[in-house]
């Protein structure tokens, strides 16, 4: 017999085989299915049925990027996606043809002035430059994309001139002066893997003037890597400040505020995606991080609904005075707001009592989480376009604004949206998600899992290897610059010199039938000033 027979009756049996082991296993799932009582469609259609949950288990992934127009996806569409990873990755974000934008649909525009500025009349800092790596796109045809890493490119940084610079906490010992007006929101080392936190401090670091928010998780070594601004986030755990006991640590705290890198304290009352206390599953509370947050490893970590050391306002605002004396620098508060009678209050009471919060972070219902429960996500706290002007509003109808400046965030990623939020009566804007992607998240929408497979919402050290640190704090410094210059460009388009000079005249809102409102008309009936 020869060799070319042999190869013929090998592979005859071969196939054989498998064609066998396909029979008996599809009888073996016949029975199997038929048997089973949880799924109605396979017991009536053994088998073929199982190709439903195979379709729906890779559905999002179809949809995402097959099905979905650039505009339909959620939470992010896929044109906002690329416009982020683009500022990220090439420090350049320019389009073609025209908007994808519905002019006919209602919504925010920002006025353009007859005279902008020039480049020479923008006044920003024009010493302070940064140099980071990008790529040069040189073709992008179907198969043979080509591009060119620039090991270096220096540009200015876009900061604020001295003259706007923004203080915090001026009547503290330790005021925390910032003239970036964008930083990362808050984002916990738990969370976000080790490779994740280090790669933001780092490029946080490498674009200057900004900030990195810890998250209610503690500070950890990974928030120190890069040597950024820190807001230090205190949550009703008391993560990073507790004793064993689970009560309030001083010591801790004071031992904090030693750390140079940690500018202010924030207290959690909420979270827009989550108006409730933090969730963080077991199998990603390693020893680390239970050292970090002073719990148990690998148990599961529910933080209260509220601090059990405050149950109002004069009492959260005695809290407030008691750290900012103990530490010397700003205490801030983060809330999500669900009517204009509860931004009153609080305004209220910051004007009867003569204390209060050096700023306020208003989350809105729209932002991002690791982890929370539908209903909450959806349902709970107004989003931030309708936040923000009832807190701004009612401090200046109380008259203590100038006491407090304001940090918006939720979905503020582009700078046109951060400009928005800014003449809506934000100082200040927090990003966590597009932060997030410039450092590699596809949106696989399993932060809450442990198996982001990308290596950014994970502490498996297996899947971290993915997110190389090297990389990707570039791209977080390209993405905040190319921001800060967006924000500049926008100013100068409104005829301003500087971002920090967005009032609310400078946006207006058209509805559905063309007809144009100004921000001062819309909520005029809520500025009058209380004596």
């Amino acid at each position: 017999m020869n060799s070319t027979n042999v190869l013929i009756i090998l592979g005859f049996i071969f196939f054989a085989v498998i064609l066998l082991v396909l029979i008996i296993s599809t009888i073996y799932l016949f029975f199997i299915d038929r048997k089973q009582k949880q799924h109605p469609i396979l017991r009536n259609y053994p088998v073929i049925g199982r190709a439903r949950y195979f379709l729906e288990t890779i559905g999002p992934e179809l949809r995402q990027y097959l099905f979905n127009s650039d505009l339909e996806g959620k939470p992010f569409s896929r044109d906002e996606y690329e416009h982020i990873v683009k500022k990220a990755k090439y420090k350049r974000d320019v389009l073609g043809f025209g908007s994808k934008r519905d002019f006919e649909e209602k919504g925010y525009y920002i006025r353009n002035s007859m005279f902008p500025k020039l480049s020479e009349e923008l006044k920003m800092d024009e010493k302070i430059n940064v140099t980071t790596n990008r790529y040069l796109l040189i073709k992008e045809p179907l198969f043979t994309q080509k591009e060119e890493r620039l090991e270096k490119n220096d540009s200015l940084a876009f900061l604020l001139d001295d003259s706007d610079a923004i203080v915090i906490g001026q009547n503290t010992r330790y005021p925390f002066i910032v003239k970036g007006q964008i930083g990362m929101s808050a984002m916990s080392y738990g969370s976000l893997g080790e490779n994740a936190i280090t790669a933001l401090s780092e490029g946080l670091a490498i674009a200057k003037g900004s900030w990195m928010n810890t998250g209610e998780g503690g500070l950890s070594e990974y928030h120190l890597k890069g040597g950024v601004d820190i807001i230090m986030q205190i949550g009703p755990g008391l993560f990073g400040v507790r004793d064993k006991e689970g009560n309030f640590n001083w010591d801790a705290l004071k031992e904090k505020s030693k750390i140079p890198e940690v500018k202010a304290f924030e207290l959690k009352l909420a979270q827009g995606a989550k108006t409730r206390g933090g969730h963080i599953d077991g199998e990603k509370v390693t020893e680390e991080i239970a050292r970090i947050r002073m719990v148990e490893p690998y148990k599961s970590i529910d933080s209260p609904n509220r601090f059990r050391e405050f149950q109002d306002f004069p009492s959260l605002f005695d809290f407030i005075e008691q750290i900012r004396e103990q530490t010397g620098k700003p205490v801030g508060m983060k809330v999500v707001i669900g009517s204009h009678h509860e931004a009153d209050e609080l305004a209220k009471h910051i004007k009867s009592t003569g204390k209060g919060p050096d700023f306020i972070t208003v989350d809105g219902g729209e932002g991002g989480t690791g982890a929370t429960y539908q209903e909450l996500a959806d349902s709970v706290g107004l989003p931030i376009k309708a936040a923000l002007p009832l807190v701004d509003n009612a401090l200046r109808k109380y008259g203590v604004r100038d006491q407090v400046k304001i940090i918006a965030s939720g979905k503020l990623f582009s700078p046109d949206r951060v400009a928005i939020a800014l003449a809506m009566g934000a100082d200040l804007v927090n990003i966590a998600r597009g932060f997030m992607i410039t450092i590699g998240c596809i949106q696989a929408l399993k932060c809450h899992s442990n198996a982001c497979p990308v290596g950014v919402a994970t502490t498996d050290p297996d899947l971290q290897k993915a997110l190389v640190i090297d990389e990707k704090k570039h791209r977080t410094a390209n993405y905040l610059i190319s921001m800060r210059e967006g924000l500049f460009r926008i100013a100068a388009a409104a005829g301003l010199d500087s971002p920090a000079h967005f009032q609310s005249e400078h946006v207006v809102y058209k509805d559905e039938k063309g007809k144009v409102w100004s921000l001062k008309e819309i909520y005029q009936s809520l500025v009058e000033k209380v004596d």
